[in-house]
């Protein structure tokens, strides 16, 4: 691979009022064996300091007055200039590889459309950070896999060729905060996208999105506001033969 033909990577953080993680996050990018072309990190209206720290790193900031992590995560894929948009949240924790290993991937694979990854609860109690993450991704994965009839997508550690977002862009959901913007991104690519899940490409993340019954029910919420929006297009059924019928054609 010459670095001529070596995909450009510009990396996409949504933030709301989030400026310590986000500090943490942008040092890890900072460090990387392989420096991305830009970090975008998209100020969803917050209140606090995460746009200052944002420029003190030299990210580039964009203003999302749409409260909501679907707006602001497409207008950052919006504004991404690189082939291939890599996705972060302000509290995760890449290693020093992790941007090398989207340009690795995504060299070696020309027909992969996208990736995504795993992690661990950095803030878990030490004996659970990683059991507890396989769990809940686990169950994310395989649960998503039979509601999409293919690899769901996870926000917290993904990435997509440009293209691949262009083509479904004006498709995705971004005016309801509801919805769960990683999974309904999945939706819009549909199996005819090449999507791949590599376990050893993984980042550290915050458990407090799993704290107490209401955030847990949250999610659970928006995970099926995301199943009964797309499954009024596509059903699940629908979706398998049409995986299926890809299959046979390739």
């Amino acid at each position: 691979m010459t670095p001529d033909l070596a995909p450009t990577v510009s990396v996409v953080i949504p933030v709301r009022n989030d400026a310590p993680a986000l500090d943490t996050c942008l040092a890890l990018l900072a460090r990387q064996t392989v420096a991305p072309l830009e970090i975008v990190v998209v100020d969803n209206a917050s209140t606090d300091a995460s746009a200052a720290v944002a420029h003190r790193w030299g990210a580039v900031v964009v203003a999302e007055p749409s409260v909501g992590i679907p707006a602001a995560a497409a207008t950052g894929y919006d504004t991404a200039k690189g082939t291939v948009i890599a996705r972060l949240d302000a509290d995760s924790r890449p290693g020093p590889r992790w941007v090398e290993t989207v340009v690795e991937r995504m060299a070696a694979e020309p027909g992969l459309d996208a990736l995504t990854g795993t992690g661990s609860f950095y803030d878990a109690p030490r004996g659970v950070r990683v059991a507890a993450a396989v769990a809940y991704l686990g169950a994310y994965y395989v649960l998503g896999h039979l509601a999409l009839g293919h690899t769901a997508l996870w926000g917290s550690c993904m990435a997509m060729r440009s293209e691949t977002w262009r083509a479904v862009r004006r498709e995705v959901v971004r005016d309801d905060a509801e919805v769960h913007d990683d999974l309904d991104l999945a939706f819009r690519l549909g199996p005819r996208h090449r999507i791949r899940l590599y376990r050893s490409w993984r980042v550290g993340v915050s458990a407090r999105s799993l704290h107490g019954r209401r955030q847990r029910r949250r999610r659970l919420d928006r995970a099926w506001r995301t199943l009964r929006l797309n499954w009024q297009d596509s059903p699940p059924w629908e979706r398998w033969l049409r995986r299926m019928s890809v299959a046979q054609q390739g």
